[in-house]
């Protein structure tokens, strides 16, 4: 039987809006089944980037697919002045009904090629590692390469506020000296974007902050630094968007009632207790987290204990995120749930002859411990 045919166009705000909407509820991502809900604004995840744009495909006037994306600079080592431009993938959804009709690789050949037209050196996508659909797609049929597996660290928030050490002074710092910072200490770390001032002055990004220990030194308007000292940046995703799961494991199921019960049961242990996740909830994103000096591990997890007491006001706030290399040394200093957290996979993929020449020694390279993620990307 021969297929209906669609068409891919770009995305028309005022008639596609509702239709992308409704097609985002219908189509449940990952092991997970998430559902992602946009209030209103069906482009709010890359609508902060440098450059972007929305493919949909559209078959008898019904919309059965849609695609992202997005173009930066970015730090990639190896290349002239060790930046390149990258393509980024994203929001790739097609309707139920309409899969194995090649409406998903037609969306993903017409972005690689509004990639190419603007000079993009490599196209990179991330997805669950247990997203067995999406990593077929993309590595077997378009021939992107597993390049790094970042690690995404979540945790519950609730009520009970850290008891923050009085030994630790915490300390919001302004854009530019944030800006400053993360330059001069982390503007090397692989992917680290070219233009971080955009994301410090963006709306959505709650603020820096920079911990030390009281009497280890200050930060100096000649660039002195505390002898041990930590970073973070937070954004608000819960502003643009909310998530919804549709299942859980069955392990993540079983604990949550064994610890709620056991909660109710002796109240005064004061345990920690998980969101409900099958409802629309938001989150913080940490982003840009840094340490340095051999007792910065404190400080780290002093200013996720300061985000999470952040969240505690944030009525649609359910848990706090963040993705770091996936040997960094912070996951030991990052609280997080196991249970909830999970391994992140990146590809990617040469698309011009710039790219091709130095693929291969960026592909096959050790990954680097740090990674800076991008919190437009969340």
């Amino acid at each position: 039987m021969a297929f209906k045919k669609f068409i891919i166009r770009s995305y028309e705000g005022h008639s596609d809006r509702a239709k992308v909407e409704d097609l985002e509820r219908r189509c449940k991502v990952g092991p997970s089944e998430s559902v992602l809900y946009t209030m209103g604004d069906p482009i709010c995840r890359i609508r902060n980037s440098p450059m972007y744009i929305m493919l949909v495909a559209e078959m008898e006037n019904e919309l059965v697919g849609v695609i992202q994306g997005l173009i930066k600079m970015v730090t990639v080592h190896s290349h002239p002045n060790n930046m390149a431009k990258v393509g980024y993938v994203l929001g790739l959804r097609v309707s139920p009904h309409s899969r194995r009709k090649g409406i998903g690789s037609s969306l993903v050949r017409r972005l690689e090629e509004w990639f190419t037209s603007n000079g993009v050196e490599y196209a990179y996508m991330a997805t669950e590692k247990e997203n067995h659909a999406s990593t077929n797609l993309f590595m077997e049929k378009f021939c992107y390469t597993k390049f790094r597996t970042p690690t995404i660290l979540i945790n519950p928030v609730n009520h009970h506020q850290f008891q923050i050490s009085p030994d630790i002074e915490i300390a919001m710092v302004k854009v530019e000296e944030a800006e400053s910072l993360y330059r001069r200490f982390m503007g090397s770390t692989e992917f680290f974007p070219s233009d971080i001032e955009n994301i410090l002055r963006n709306k959505l990004n709650l603020g820096t902050w920079v911990a030390s220990f009281r009497g280890d030194g200050d930060f100096g308007l000649d660039g002195k630094v505390p002898n041990n000292w930590a970073m973070v940046s937070v954004w608000n995703c819960g502003e643009i968007f909310k998530l919804k799961l549709g299942k859980a494991p069955l392990s993540c199921m079983l604990f949550t009632k064994s610890w709620s019960l056991i909660g109710r049961m002796l109240p005064c242990m004061k345990l920690r207790t998980l969101p409900n996740f099958f409802s629309p909830f938001g989150f913080f994103f940490m982003y840009g987290v840094y340490q340095e000096g051999p007792f910065s591990g404190k400080l780290v997890r002093a200013l996720c204990e300061f985000v999470h007491n952040m969240a505690c006001g944030s009525a649609q706030c359910k848990i706090v995120v963040t993705e770091i290399g996936g040997r960094d040394d912070l996951i030991h200093h990052i609280p997080h749930w196991k249970l909830l957290s999970c391994q992140d996979l990146w590809c990617i993929k040469a698309l011009n002859s710039e790219g091709s020449n130095k693929f291969g020694e960026l592909s096959n390279t050790q990954p680097p411990r740090t990674l800076f993620v991008d919190p437009r990307e969340v």
